[in-house]
């Protein structure tokens, strides 16, 4: 299937690790010309040189309204349009939720429900005076089921759910599609280290994953890339969990 992302104009937070930087690569593979931020300066700009293709660097704090409609005025300024705006940035902080200070819960409301809504606020009147735009958002499993220590980062997610199925209903009869992608269970750094503090910790918990693995970058960024494809042109207001089946199993007692 051709996709046909070819000088699509793209905006990619959180790019430089992980699943961003995953996703950047595979826009830019595509011929896509993105202005891809992060708020890690030295980071992205290494990413950005590994994607190589038509990628600009532009380091933003997504918690800040202004710095995100930085990034949509630059992307029309080099680029003349905003096709794709994906708010992909977003972080977790387990923490007891009797133990959650109000600092904490305001940091993660806002890194991961007010920074979606900025981006959503930026790109939505150019992608109405083009007359089409496709936004995409990045939540997790913890936004369609509890997880024990993330209930504010849950609720975060939960609300970019929510978002972007409004999005999609209010805009979808003047050419904007907003759809919501789900990872769960990620081979990164940061879980593998923690995998490898139990015996045989990455293998077991991957068998526990009715797929039988860890998810990696790139099977979200397939996704993303179809999703933000014309082949996609009549999925609007979904929520795609990118999870093995994880989020399909009902978590019932186990004896073993």
């Amino acid at each position: 299937m051709n996709l046909s992302l070819e000088n699509r104009v793209v905006i990619l937070t959180g790019a430089a690790s992980g699943i961003g930087l995953a996703c950047l690569k595979a826009f830019a593979a595509e011929g896509s010309a993105i202005i891809a931020a992060d708020i890690n300066a030295e980071p992205l700009e290494a990413a950005v040189k590994a994607a190589g293709g038509k990628v600009i660097a532009q380091t933003a704090d997504v918690t800040d309204a202004a710095q995100v409609q930085a990034l949509v005025t630059r992307a029309v300024k080099e680029f003349g349009r905003v096709d794709v705006m994906f708010n992909n940035a977003g972080g977790a902080f387990p923490t007891p939720t009797e133990q959650q200070s109000i600092e904490d819960y305001k940091r993660i409301i806002a890194l991961n429900l007010d920074s979606v809504f900025y981006g959503v606020h930026a790109a939505l009147p150019v992608m109405l005076k083009q007359g089409r735009g496709c936004i995409l958002s990045t939540t997790s499993g913890a936004g369609l089921n509890a997880v024990d220590g993330l209930a504010v980062y849950g609720a975060a997610k939960a609300g970019v759910i929510n978002l972007m199925k409004s999005v999609a209903t209010e805009f979808g009869n003047r050419g904007i599609r907003a759809n919501t992608i789900s990872p769960g269970a990620m081979d990164t750094p940061a879980l593998r280290a923690w995998l490898n503090t139990f015996p045989d910790g990455p293998a077991r918990y991957g068998r526990q994953i009715p797929s039988g693995r860890l998810g990696t970058g790139e099977d979200i960024a397939r996704a993303a890339l179809f999703l933000a494809s014309d082949a996609a042109e009549y999925i609007n207001g979904v929520v795609v969990p990118i999870d093995g089946a994880t989020h399909a199993r009902l978590a019932s007692p186990q004896l073993n």
